[in-house]
């Protein structure tokens, strides 16, 4: 009998409803937001808005494409976080109502255990270009930074994080300072492949073990361009080829630098990354260089499964469905994971595990608070 999954993703500002057969993608479908370019930033009360008035036409038009009937699925798997909870909330209960009216199983998907699974998207059978586990994943997006030893597609260990701003938002936060609109990576990358990556330096962190660190970058830039800018009011203008260029250089070296560290220690050479920030061009490049240089197997996904979408929402609830791995309707949404360590944090041996939590806090002896993935 065929194993047929609905995947809903609405952790923030694109609505996507997926289908997946028998783990062969059928049909991906993403209605992103425009409404949030002329603040800056995603608004979460007009996130929410527009998933609601989204969710049912998209779930239609996914159905559709895959010439699949809802009487047909066998489960629905839907994002129950981390987010932004009121766009969760939209995605979770649509879930939970349209699984209890067809009498089948919910599956509630960790939004980043899903976007490293998305490298086990399929969208033929012929499609053979998984990782082989254990692997290591650089997941790096406007929220997180991390990297994360893959033993299974549900045991996921964190070995490093940002201990402050994540890559992608360090990059929207420069654009936004040089006036280049939002969102900032998408433009950083086309002026990027235009300029000198080695026409300025910026601050790089020193930060023990594998972990990360943005924020002295940004603060790096912004006195960098104030001081610029005062011996030439135009000065921006004039070299934003060369800061889109260096400020990529700056933050591909970091995320490299700790990636290949972990690689080199724990003697990994399947490499792959994941995330928003992926599809960034500089990013791919330089991982095509350590496949070269080191002989690491890379797996880069494809544009459309880089940002959130619920194609890896579907695969990661097809394998969770054949585990029996079923969510109750009275399970909430959660907009953050908590991160606690066994060991001191600053020691590489450290083991983690994770809990979900809708609360911005909650008591631990010693937590990092993080949005992370789930063991």
């Amino acid at each position: 009998m065929d194993t047929i999954i609905l995947g809903i993703e609405s952790s923030c500002d694109d609505t996507s409803a997926a289908v997946i057969k028998n783990g062969v993608l059928l049909s991906n479908v993403v209605s992103s937001q425009a409404v949030h370019e002329a603040y800056g930033g995603v608004v979460p009360e007009l996130a929410s808005r527009a998933h609601q008035q989204n969710i049912v036409p998209v779930v239609h038009e996914a159905l559709k494409r895959a010439g699949v009937t809802k009487e047909q699925l066998s489960a629905v798997a839907f994002t129950r976080g981390p987010g932004l909870m009121g766009s969760l909330l939209v995605g979770v209960s649509f879930a939970k109502g349209f699984a209890r009216s067809l009498n089948i199983p919910m599956v509630d998907v960790n939004h980043l255990q899903a976007h490293v699974l998305a490298h086990f998207i399929k969208e033929s059978e012929e499609d053979n270009s998984q990782p082989e586990f254990p692997f290591l994943c650089l997941l790096v997006s406007g929220g997180n930074s991390q990297i994360i030893l893959v033993k299974a597609y549900n045991d996921m260990e964190v070995l490093g994080q940002t201990i402050d701003d994540a890559a992608g938002e360090a990059i929207d936060k420069c654009s936004k300072v040089m006036g280049l609109g939002y969102p900032g990576g998408p433009i950083i990358d086309k002026l990027a492949r235009q300029g000198n990556p080695k026409a300025f330096t910026f601050s790089k962190p020193h930060i023990p073990d594998y972990n990360y660190s943005f924020s002295g970058l940004k603060t790096s830039f912004l006195y960098s361009l104030r001081d610029w800018l005062k011996e030439d009011p135009d000065f921006i203008e004039h070299h934003k080829n060369d800061l889109a260029a260096s400020l990529e250089a700056t933050v591909v070296d970091i995320l490299m630098d700790k990636l290949r560290k972990a690689a080199k220690n724990l003697k990994i050479n399947e490499v792959a990354v994941a995330g928003g920030v992926s599809a960034n061009n500089g990013l791919r490049n330089s991982f095509r260089e350590h496949a070269g240089k080191y002989g690491w197997n890379i797996y880069i996904p494809k544009f459309s499964f880089t940002t959130d979408n619920a194609a890896m929402i579907a695969i990661t609830g097809y394998y969770k469905y054949l585990d029996n791995d079923f969510c109750t309707i009275d399970k909430p949404a959660y907009s953050r994971v908590t991160i606690y360590y066994s060991v001191s944090p600053k020691s590489e041996s450290t083991n983690s595990f994770l809990r979900n939590t809708c609360m911005s806090s909650i008591p631990s002896p010693n937590p990092m608070y993080f949005t992370g993935i789930l063991n």
